[in-house]
C-alpha cells in the first residue's frame, strides 16, 4: 500500500466517526468525500493523487466542531467557518503526513482545504468548485425548504454570491444540473447576467 493509499484509510476512518448517519447507512461525511472527490476528477482531468485526497478532507471532522458552539449570527457563523477551514487544513496535513506523504504535497493539501488563494490557487479552486457543485447539486433543495421564510430575492443572492466564487468550468457544470424547477428557476435568475435582467434596461 503507497502513502496515497494509507492516507486515504486515515481520512475515511476520520469520516466514519461522524455521528449523522445517511438513510443508507453511511457516515454522513464519508457521502459528502465522495461527492467532492468525484467532482474534482470531473472538473480536473487526470487529478492527481493530493488533490483528490485534498477534496475528501473538505468536511474532515467538521461534526467535531457544531455550528451550536459560536453565536447564532452572522459574525458567529463567519467565526465558526474560519475556525473550520484552519482546524480542516491542520487535520489533513496530520493526516497526510502520518501515512508518509512527502511534506511539500501535503502542505499543498492544507492551502486548499484553508480556502487560500481562491480564485488565484488552481488546487484551492477546484476545490471550491467541487464544494459550491455538491451544494448545488445535493443540498440546494434541502436548504431552500430549511429557509421557506426567506424571500426569494434573499435565496436568488445567496445563490449569486455561490456561482460567483465558481470558475467558468464549474459554472458551465452548474447549468448542467438536473433540479427540481423552482430551485432550477432560482438558479436561473442568480446566472443572469445583470444587464440582461428585466428592467436593466438593456436594449
Amino acid at each position: 500500500m503507497d502513502a496515497y493509499a494509507r492516507a486515504r484509510e486515515r481520512i475515511d476512518a476520520a469520516h466514519a466517526a461522524d455521528p449523522e448517519w445517511t438513510s443508507d447507512g453511511r457516515a454522513a461525511e464519508a457521502v459528502y468525500a465522495d461527492r467532492m472527490e468525484a467532482w474534482v476528477a470531473r472538473l480536473v482531468p487526470g487529478a492527481p493523487p493530493i488533490l483528490r485526497l485534498a477534496a475528501r478532507c473538505q468536511h474532515l471532522e467538521r461534526w467535531s466542531v457544531p455550528r451550536a458552539s459560536f453565536p447564532l449570527d452572522k459574525p458567529g457563523y463567519h467565526a465558526w467557518r474560519r475556525l473550520l477551514y484552519t482546524r480542516q487544513a491542520e487535520r489533513a496535513r496530520e493526516c497526510l503526513l502520518a501515512a508518509g506523504v512527502a511534506a511539500e504535497e501535503a502542505e499543498n493539501a492544507a492551502v486548499w482545504v484553508s480556502k487560500t488563494g481562491l480564485k488565484t490557487n488552481p488546487g484551492t479552486q477546484a476545490l471550491e468548485d467541487a464544494a459550491c457543485l455538491v451544494f448545488l447539486e445535493h443540498e440546494i433543495l434541502g436548504f431552500v425548504e430549511r429557509h421557506a421564510d426567506y424571500p426569494r430575492e434573499k435565496l436568488v443572492d445567496i445563490l449569486r454570491k455561490t456561482t460567483r466564487k465558481m470558475s467558468p468550468a464549474a459554472v458551465a457544470a452548474a447549468r448542467s444540473l438536473s433540479l427540481p424547477g423552482a430551485v432550477a428557476e432560482l438558479l436561473a435568475e442568480a446566472m443572469t447576467p445583470p444587464d440582461a435582467r428585466p428592467g436593466s434596461g438593456a436594449a
